[in-house]
Parts: C-alpha cells; sequence; structure tokens
C-alpha cells in the first residue's frame, strides 16, 4: 500500500515539474515570438527608407478597335 502512495507522490511531483517547464518554455515562446515580429517591423522600416518608391506604372492608351476586327 505504502508503495502505492510513493507511485502517486512521485507522479504528482513530476507532473508538477512538466507543468513548470511547460510554462517557461511558453514564456520564450512568447518572446521569441515577439523578437520576430520586430524584426520583421524593422525591416520592413528600413528596406522602405533604403529601396527608392517604384515607378507608377504608365497609363493604357485609350484606342478604338472595331467589333469586325475582333471577330475575325
Amino acid at each position: 500500500m505504502a508503495a502505492l502512495w510513493i507511485v502517486a507522490v512521485l507522479a504528482l511531483a513530476i507532473a508538477l515539474a512538466a507543468l513548470l517547464y511547460a510554462q517557461g518554455v511558453a514564456r520564450k515562446l512568447a518572446h521569441v515570438t515577439e523578437m520576430y515580429w520586430q524584426l520583421k517591423f524593422d525591416h520592413g522600416e528600413l528596406k522602405a527608407k533604403v529601396d527608392p518608391p517604384a515607378p507608377p506604372a504608365p497609363e493604357p492608351k485609350a484606342t478604338f478597335v472595331p467589333l469586325t476586327q475582333l471577330k475575325r
């Protein structure tokens, strides 16, 4: 009977240790995720400062195309 109590207490201790470890890993993941998005934002800001904006596309010319030409 005492062996069952020892196993139960040991299992509880292992479960609590795993819970504490998981909370630590979750905190680290949240920090790494925050750093990733901050780096991505900073990269976009710096890229916008360095790269010149793309030239505007030329406006298409409006030309008349008769329907008889399209049917051929």
